[in-house]
């Protein structure tokens, strides 16, 4: 991902309704959702929920379909593995040890920690 796309990705997400509904989205997986549900689930006006999913459209954050009489929208997940690819490209000086757990095991780090994401353990943090 180049950095003016990544720039307006964080932009549109950095509102707290495109937020929410960013993240619905995701958690809908690619089904996705028609607007009206999206407005009904996130309890915003549809005007203002137009002006938001057309933020998060043009900053490539989702896809929309027309089925039949509505728009189904969806995360775009291809985008979103490059935004967190594009973030964490230079992450931690060549140590990829300190940022193990945000693929993959953060789901098992929280659920053993109740809920919360547990430090590394003095044996798993990296030396100085």
């Amino acid at each position: 991902m180049e950095e003016k796309a990544a720039m307006q990705a964080l932009a549109a997400l950095a509102q707290g309704t495109r937020l929410a509904v960013f993240r619905l989205l995701v958690r809908e997986g690619l089904a996705g959702l028609p607007a009206g549900t999206l407005a009904e689930r996130l309890g915003v006006q549809p005007a203002t929920l137009s002006f938001h999913l057309a933020q998060l459209e043009r900053a490539g954050l989702l896809v929309s379909e027309r089925r039949s009489r509505q728009i189904v929208y969806a995360a775009d997940f291809a985008c979103m593995r490059a935004l967190v690819a594009f973030l964490l490209d230079d992450c931690c000086h060549g140590r990829p040890e300190i940022c193990a757990g945000l693929f993959g095991h953060e789901g098992i780090e929280r659920e053993q920690s109740g809920g919360e994401v547990r430090p590394p353990s003095p044996a798993e943090s990296p030396g100085e």
